[in-house]
């Protein structure tokens, strides 16, 4: 069956004997610009890359503003793998292109965080966008979320933090729910057991 070309539109031609061979064409089309998809390609390709490109500059110029007070904090930040209690454990990784920030990863979860300037005296990395906080004291530190209101990660402990810890249960510091003594205040009954100097004399 010979195929036919009308009005620009194609009709299959089935079983074309050709040289004495029998072959079996899908179409035939005549007069038909082939199409090059590949510059559209090329072109959308650049544009992702171009548009990356743009993102990635925003993001570096965004993380370059750090204030000195920043910096200062992020110099205190106890960095290294830091195991936690029921076995978790929480890498703080500082960016060495980029002082001031860290990448801090537990088994779940992967943040990146800057120091916070914080009115406690508290070490404090946020990542705002995550809605998580890296809180640092001298015993311990304690990943948390804002946005679900819980602790990721507790008890948090470098070696520094370590021997902070166990200096305080020898020595336990002072409560602060508890008055001092000589402002008028009952003693306890920890202080009421502890003989003045007046008495032990006598």
């Amino acid at each position: 069956m010979n195929s036919r070309f009308e009005n620009g539109r194609c009709f299959p031609l089935k079983r074309l004997l050709v040289l004495g061979m029998l072959a079996t064409t899908t179409s035939w089309c005549m007069g038909q610009p082939e199409k090059k998809p590949a510059k559209s390609l090329s072109k959308s390709r650049l544009e992702l890359k171009t548009k990356a490109n743009q993102m990635a500059s925003g993001v570096r110029a965004a993380e370059a503003a750090l204030t000195p007070a920043e910096l200062a904090i992020a110099q205190q930040v106890e960095v290294g793998r830091l195991p936690c209690e029921l076995g978790d454990y929480v890498n703080v990784v500082a960016d060495a292109k980029m002082p001031g920030y860290f990448d801090i990863q537990s088994k779940q979860h992967k943040f990146r965080m800057v120091p916070v300037i914080s009115s406690t005296g508290a070490i404090r990395l946020e990542d705002t966008h995550a809605g998580a906080v890296w809180l640092q004291l001298s015993n311990k530190s304690m990943l948390m979320s804002q946005k679900l209101g819980s602790r990721l990660a507790d008890a948090c402990m470098s070696p520094s933090q370590v021997a902070v810890a166990a200096a305080m249960e020898k020595n336990p510091p002072p409560s602060l729910l508890e008055p001092l003594p000589g402002n008028g205040q009952p003693a306890t009954s920890s202080q009421a057991a502890i003989p003045s100097s007046s008495s032990a004399v006598q």
